[in-house]
């Protein structure tokens, strides 16, 4: 009988622990396929990829927003065709892939820092994280506001963060250099 009691303690010890160990490891691994995403559009940005019939000089990124936490978008930068401007605009045609989060894990705040300074800004509407040839770093702009169009308004950095429905946080970080990186919080 009393093996039988710690054998249940034990074991329900083990199982509750488990639970709590599978959203972190889950939320680690959404952290490290939203950092393939925007490697996936690092390289697709720096390589020769086609976009629709026959551009081929179209930058790709993907775009953060909070308004649709449970949702990024991969994206072809082709408006204006000449040059582009950074940013996502979904009635210019230029989605390549919307991609949903699931399991109540979701985008809670996205932040970013200034090369004129060492504060990040968190509490932002908007991220967009560009690479384009024959740039290997990103291009990166926040709240709608095209660092393409206006580079004075280019970013150091991008945070997007990342929560489980338990509460556990980490982040994906992207750099102006190109650099991603995935952090615990």
């Amino acid at each position: 009988m009393v093996v039988t009691g710690i054998f249940v303690v034990i074991t329900s010890l083990i199982l509750a622990n488990n639970t709590r160990f599978g959203g972190a490891v889950l939320l680690e691994n959404l952290a490290y396929d939203i950092a393939l995403s925007v490697r996936r559009a690092q390289v697709y940005g720096i390589a020769v990829r086609r976009f629709g019939e026959d551009d081929f000089s179209a930058g790709y990124g993907v775009n953060f927003t909070i308004g649709t936490p449970a949702v990024y978008i991969l994206f072809a930068d082709i408006y204006p065709k000449s040059t582009g401007n950074g940013i996502y605009e979904p009635d210019k045609s230029e989605l390549v892939e919307s991609v949903s989060i699931q399991g109540g894990y979701r985008i809670i705040d996205l932040c970013a820092m200034s090369p004129n300074s060492q504060l990040e800004t968190c509490g932002l509407t908007a991220l967009d994280v560009l690479f384009k040839r024959p740039e290997p770093g990103a291009f990166i702009s926040k709240n709608g506001n095209s660092g393409i169009a206006n580079p004075s308004s280019l970013q150091e950095n991008g945070r997007i963060i990342l929560e489980s429905p338990r509460g556990n946080k980490t982040s994906v970080i992207v750099e102006a250099s190109g650099q991603i990186a995935v952090e615990k919080i």
